[in-house]
């Protein structure tokens, strides 16, 4: 079968297979094992502060003592809940997703110390500094290992990866891998068609990391060989379904001994992840309403002397089931701008339901820096707390652009839409309608708290990045 390279496929000097092979397998170890290293020491690092800590908070000083040279037993417990092993394992690891793990770590970490120090009849650790030291640990050891994957993903150079299969899927895999820098992949090359036998001899893998696999064609006995390609070249391997579009996104996989099931969630989300999704709306959106008073005074004096014009932005947006509801803003054009629509988009001749202006002359100065920072969607969250808006959802868009919608695309309107959501932490402005949708959908049909509050932590680190934003 002919080899088709649709991008630049990896050009360098000839080498001999074996010392090729030898540099290339020393370059993975390098990059991997730097990353556990890395993570180990923020683990570490993170015990230390929190002993430091500990003992700040009134702890006396041979706990302290004892909690740092309890350093080995706290690195088996993160090894034993998987902590050094999920990197190299998943294409896409995020500290994020650990979290429970990690709650776990400072739980057991604390349990195991404890007993220890019980045994040893050194002293003992009431329940209450037992509390404390966990709290501590865990946020250690978040704040750290983030820390620790930003510093790795800087000093070390993204994983070379072949793309095989092309279409919708390759298409799809490549954006993805531009939308999210954090994944550290570099598409350096892609094959339109390939054949095992092809990819046994083919020298130029000596110099690939991964190979990710997005063919719509591939069968059970394909895949089978070029797993063998990898395990014997010891390429790390991605696949893609073929069948995306069949799965969908309300999916889970389980298995029944050597037997996989793939689970459609085919019901609505229950009423008590509805109640808690409320009560996490009202705390949130209350909490922070107090919180952050101060500062929400200081942008409407910002606003008002900036210029004429009021300090909020009221627009009509369309809520749930499509029912209109007054959105609130900072204002963040001129005064009367929403009147000049018209000179920059015509709504009624969009080419899809959406749309947003980059370069926007409307926007003032310091509009232009509370949209950087998203603090001009701040005042949405008394819309949260009229029930009109939840914290996290589908954005709210305009009634006139809802009207455009094909019924396809009306399933966004199924849930309130949120003050921040999954195209908010996806790509932001960066994302197609599409693309748009699609995360939309994957969060509509798997509502949880738990996501909503990934959503909300990721949210933090999408405004601090400000990409998207305009």
């Amino acid at each position: 079968m002919a080899v088709a390279v649709l991008t630049r496929v990896v050009e360098e000097t000839p080498m001999p297979a074996a010392n090729a092979a030898t540099l290339t397998g020393r370059r993975r170890f390098w990059h991997d094992a730097m990353r556990r290293r890395a993570l180990a020491l923020a683990d570490v690092t993170a015990v230390i502060v929190a002993a430091g800590a500990f003992w700040a908070s009134g702890a006396p000083a041979e706990d302290a003592v004892a909690v740092v040279l309890f350093a080995p037993g706290w690195l088996l417990v993160a090894k034993a809940f998987g902590l050094y092993d999920r990197d190299h394992r998943s294409i896409r690891c995020l500290t994020m997703d650990e979290l429970g793990r990690i709650v776990g770590l400072a739980v057991g970490g604390t349990a195991a110390l404890a007993t220890v120090v019980l045994i040893l009849d050194v002293n003992e650790l009431a329940a209450s500094a037992q509390l404390r030291l966990w709290i501590l640990v865990a946020a250690g050891v978040f704040a750290f290992r983030v820390a620790a994957r930003a510093i790795w993903r800087l000093v070390t150079p993204p994983e070379r990866t072949l793309i095989l299969g092309d279409g919708a899927l390759a298409d799809g895999t490549r954006r993805k891998l531009e939308l999210f820098p954090d994944i550290h992949v570099e598409a350096v090359a892609a094959r339109e068609s390939f054949s095992p036998e092809e990819l046994r001899h083919d020298e130029s893998l000596d110099r690939i990391d991964r190979i990710i696999v997005a063919s719509p064609t591939l069968d059970e006995r394909l895949l089978a060989d070029v797993i063998a390609v990898a395990r014997a070249r010891q390429l790390k391997l991605s696949v893609v379904p073929p069948i995306r579009g069949m799965l969908g996104t309300a999916v889970e996989l389980s298995h029944v001994a050597d037997l996989p099931f793939v689970e459609y969630h085919t019901w609505d989300a229950s009423r008590t992840t509805l109640v808690g999704k409320r009560f996490l709306d009202l705390t949130i959106s209350l909490v922070a309403l107090i919180v952050l008073s101060p500062l929400l005074v200081a942008i409407a004096v910002a606003i008002r002397a900036a210029g004429p014009g009021p300090v909020l932005f009221v627009q009509q947006r369309a809520g749930t089931g499509g029912r209109p509801f007054r959105m609130l803003k900072f204002r963040t054009m001129e005064n009367g701008a929403d009147e000049r629509l018209g000179e920059f988009v015509d709504i009624g001749e969009l080419e899809e339901p959406a749309f947003k202006l980059r370069e926007d002359p409307r926007v003032t100065t310091i509009g232009r820096l509370l949209r950087r920072t998203s603090l001009d969607e701040l005042p949405q969250l008394v819309n949260v707390l009229r029930n009109e808006m939840s914290l996290v959802g589908p954005r709210p868009e305009q009634v006139e652009i809802v009207e455009q919608y094909t019924p396809e695309q009306r399933f966004r309107l199924l849930v309130k839409p949120g003050l921040t959501g999954p195209m908010q932490v996806y790509g932001r402005g960066a994302l197609r309608f599409d693309e748009r949708l699609a995360v939309e959908r994957e969060y509509i049909e798997n509502i949880s708290i738990g996501r909503d509050l990934r959503i909300l932590a990721l949210t933090i680190v999408s405004v601090l990045r400000q990409g998207g934003a305009y």
